[in-house]
């Protein structure tokens, strides 16, 4: 199962991009021998809009545009999962014969209510505000430790 994570905002050169990069190269690496990945990356840019909501609007359609039909929303308002149950809903997704699974990141508005509707899951990691770059970074860590979980490795420890 090809996975994306699809995120409006670009992270630029530095230890932010590097750290999102290494867990997303080590996510790709451990995926392939259970059938997740590749795993990569879509950047889109933020809407010019002069208001919230249409924002959160053209955003929404760039990232329909470019997100498979099965997509996880990262979201404040989603449920809050632990590793292990992130990486049993991964398995779930892969073992029900998706193609291809979506996480998407919103812009600094949020993610638009009709793509958070649209979500097979919606999850957040936390009631607290975060910057897109932490989520993209927590994210990619959250996707490689999966992996791990779901292959017996010890990286994730209870």
């Amino acid at each position: 199962m090809k996975i994306v994570l699809a995120a409006v905002g670009r992270l630029k050169d530095g230890p932010e991009r590097a750290l999102a990069d290494r867990y997303m190269e080590r996510a790709s690496q451990a995926g392939r021998a259970l059938a997740l990945g590749p795993i990569t990356t879509v950047e889109l840019p933020e809407s010019r809009g002069s208001q919230s909501e249409q924002r959160k609007r053209e955003e929404a359609d760039a990232l329909s545009a470019r997100l498979p039909s099965c997509y996880i929303a990262l979201d404040e308002r989603g449920q809050m999962l632990d590793s292990p149950a992130f990486a049993e809903a991964l398995r779930n997704f892969r073992d029900r014969g998706e193609a291809a699974l979506g996480l998407v990141i919103g812009g600094p508005d949020g993610l638009a209510v009709s793509l958070r509707d649209g979500a097979a899951l919606t999850i957040s990691f936390g009631r607290l505000t975060w910057p897109h770059q932490i989520v993209r970074i927590l994210a990619a860590e959250q996707l490689y430790r999966a992996t791990t979980i779901l292959s017996g490795h010890p990286y994730h420890r209870v």
